[in-house]
């Protein structure tokens, strides 16, 4: 085990590798051809009043792909379905379902980089989360490790073991992670500053512009003001200013001029941060974190919860390292808690800390319109990695399920600045 050198990821609760190789360094997404993902689901139907097709795009940013698809066919975005976002830095096939569309229509879908292919029908949408896995080949360029091959076997073998499944910084955004601390204020009933942090915390990365007046508005609090400074890019920010500047001080009304979708991750990201921060708690108390003590809670593939206790331990390790469950922790939401282990002492503290409590998230529940009652996630992500080694690249091959974040895997091979790894 070692820890993390990176203040940003001791900041979203990363601290810790399971690993103690250095690390190997080197570049992700040299190319959108170094970062391939497929996702892996049985193939449709035939009968039903939503095509399912094969999307297969690249440097396309997801919700942007539906905007510009929905355009092309003249259909609102709302009749398009999927079951995951994957990455825009990236070549990316992934199952879509649109609604009341035929195959003849496809072909006004001409895109450059983005290809639609029809499969089949349903007589359901996609949901998300409801694939089965995606299927990981990813290039490392130009490593730095003397001994990339001992190294390489040494990670591969941990995450056959389990290595920390943390929520990765693309979860609290990359350029300005910060969502979870919108969804912090936002559970706390304080609009003002969850719109003062959205609009006015600046980040290191941004242009200086872009920077100066985010730090004008934090100090002045004029809305009509930053909403001249403010790039126009910059459309959530400014839609949430157009309201102020119409509706001075209703700040939970320029949160709901936000897309909805944006709007639940905050809370989401928020949850995320205390599943992180657990986590490493747990792994600077035990370094087989993936292993079972009493107190905890083991999550099976079908849904099925089971407590760890003094008198079953052996059995539940033994379930454990023959990969029939996971330890889990609960993300705490709306829906009382469930257990008192060590993990869920150090999320009762930090929302202590914070004075929120379970109708906190309720409330949230209903300004968002999206049901935070709380859910289990495993402690840790294992995978069959294969690595092949080029000269200074490094291939690597994987399957995870939904949720899981293949940056996690590389961060365990790289060691590298986190901002590098997106």
């Amino acid at each position: 085990m070692r820890e993390s050198p990176y203040p940003l990821e001791h900041d979203l609760g990363m601290r810790w590798y399971a690993s103690d190789t250095p690390g190997i360094g080197g570049r992700l997404r040299a190319s959108a051809e170094d970062f391939f993902v497929e996702e892996m689901s049985p193939l449709p139907g035939t009968e039903g009043p939503y095509l399912i097709c094969l999307l297969t795009k690249r440097e396309w940013e997801l919700q942007r792909a539906v905007r510009e698809i929905a355009k092309a066919l003249s259909i609102s975005h709302r009749r398009i379905g999927w079951t995951g976002t994957k990455d825009k830095h990236a070549v990316t096939t992934q199952f879509i379902s649109l609604y009341g569309v035929t195959e003849d229509d496809l072909s006004r879908v001409r895109l450059k980089d983005l290809e639609i292919v029809p499969v089949g029908r349903s007589r359901e949408p996609l949901l998300l989360g409801a694939h089965e896995a995606n299927r990981f080949t990813i290039t490392i360029r130009d490593t730095t490790s003397p001994d990339l091959a001992s190294e390489v076997a040494d990670v591969t073998a941990a995450c056959g073991r389990g290595i920390p499944n943390y929520f990765g910084i693309q979860r609290f955004g990359v350029i300005r992670p910060i969502t979870h601390r919108v969804g912090e204020q936002i559970l706390k009933g304080d609009f003002e500053a969850a719109v003062e942090c959205y609009v006015g915390m600046a980040c290191q990365d941004e242009p200086a512009d872009v920077r100066c007046a985010r730090e004008a508005y934090a100090d002045e609090k004029d809305a009509l003001s930053a909403l001249r400074s403010l790039p126009v890019p910059l459309t959530y920010e400014r839609s949430m200013l157009h309201h102020l500047v119409s509706h001075p001080g209703d700040f939970r009304g320029a949160l709901l001029s936000l897309p909805p979708k944006l709007l639940s991750m905050f809370v989401s990201a928020f949850q995320s941060y205390l599943f992180n921060m657990a986590l490493s708690a747990r792994m600077e108390r035990l370094p087989d974190f993936y292993l079972p003590e009493p107190g905890d809670r083991l999550l099976f593939p079908n849904g099925r919860e089971d407590m760890v206790t003094a008198a079953n331990q052996g059995a539940a390790r033994m379930q454990v390292e023959r990969g029939r469950c996971r330890v889990a922790i609960m993300m705490p939401g709306s829906l009382p808690p469930r257990g008192s282990g060590p993990d869920d002492q150090v999320i009762a503290a930090l929302l202590a800390e914070r004075r929120i409590v379970p109708e906190s998230f309720s409330r949230a529940s209903s300004l968002v319109g999206t049901r935070y009652d709380g859910a289990f996630r495993p402690v840790s992500l294992a995978t069959e990695v294969t690595g092949a080694v080029t000269g200074t690249d490094l291939t690597l091959s994987f399957s995870l399920p939904p949720g899981q974040y293949a940056t996690t895997v590389c961060r365990e091979y790289m060691k590298a600045d986190p901002r590098a790894m997106i």
